[in-house]
This record gives structure tokens, sequence and C-alpha cells, in this order.
């Protein structure tokens, strides 16, 4: 019997729209599901962190994943904005824990060297990047769910290379 291909899901951390993507694989991956969760401003902030929270909670009670991969807080100047990612980051982290799911973080200039090459990269080029490791016909949109993605694609680059260093390398 075939081992399972291991199932990654990608966070794109926001609390107005949070992407998410899901791959299956790491040699050959698969777009399994991508798209976004959305929330109002008109809300309060616990309310919508709440629905991010129930949306989380159906996304790893579906996809059954065994890797969480998710951007890290990277903030330049909008401090406000920064402090909403980072709730949307902390339910995201939280209901990973209680799904059990381990948790790969990475800056956003890991994730475009992982998928691009370049730390650097701009948006088209990752868009244009995650159409073809996927073969896709299009790139996935709104941005955030192809920067999801990313993300994924950038956990099943780091993996391995990761745990041959951790084992000692070859």
């Amino acid at each position: 019997m075939p081992s399972k291909q291991p199932i990654t899901l990608g966070i794109d951390p926001g609390t107005a729209i949070l992407g998410y993507g899901v791959i299956a694989g790491s040699q050959q991956p698969e777009l399994v599901d991508v798209g976004v969760l959305e929330t109002s401003n008109d809300l309060p902030m616990p309310e919508r962190l709440l629905r991010l929270h129930a949306g989380l909670q159906e996304l790893f009670g579906h996809f059954r994943p065994d890797a969480l991969a998710i951007e890290q807080l990277f903030f330049a100047r909008n401090v406000t904005t920064a402090i909403a990612v980072g709730q949307a980051r902390g339910v995201a982290l939280l209901a990973a824990a209680q799904a059990g799911v381990p948790v790969s973080e990475y800056s956003p200039s890991e994730v475009k060297h992982a998928v691009v090459g370049y730390g650097k990269a701009d948006k088209q080029q990752i868009q244009e990047m995650v159409r073809l490791l996927l073969n896709l016909r299009a790139a996935p949109q709104p941005d955030d769910a192809a920067d999801a993605l990313a993300v994924a694609l950038c956990h099943v680059q780091t993996i391995p290379f990761a745990s041959r260093v951790a084992g000692g390398g070859d």
C-alpha cells in the first residue's frame, strides 16, 4: 500500500483576509485547495478572531494536515496592521496546537528565496512560480491565497534540507 502524501497547510495571516493553501506531497507537490477566510471590518476584533479560528478549525478538521507553514510577522511602517496580523497569526498557531499539528515559520524573504530563488522577488514573480510549481493554468487569486501557497511550497522545499542538516547530512 503506498504511503500517504504529506499534507501541508500554508497560511498568509491577516484579520480581514487570511489566505490558505493546501498542498500534497513534497517531491512534486499538488494543489489540494486554496482560498481565503474573510472577516468584515464592521465586526469587533474579538468576533473577527473567533470567526477566523472557527474557519481554521474547519480547515484542520477537513484536510488533517501534517504540517502548518506560516509566514512570520513582518512590518515596516504600519504598526496597526502588524498588530492585526499578529493577532491572526496567534489564532492560527492556537488552531494548529489544538489540532496537534507541528508549525514551521518562515520570513517573507525565506519564502521568496525558496519559491523564486531570489529573496526580494515581487508579487508577480511569486505568483508565476507558484503557478508553475503546481502546474496551474493561472495564478491563484487573490494575492493572499497565492502567498499562502508560496509559504506551503517553501515548507516542502525547506524541510528535506533541514532534516539532512539536523541529521548530520550525507
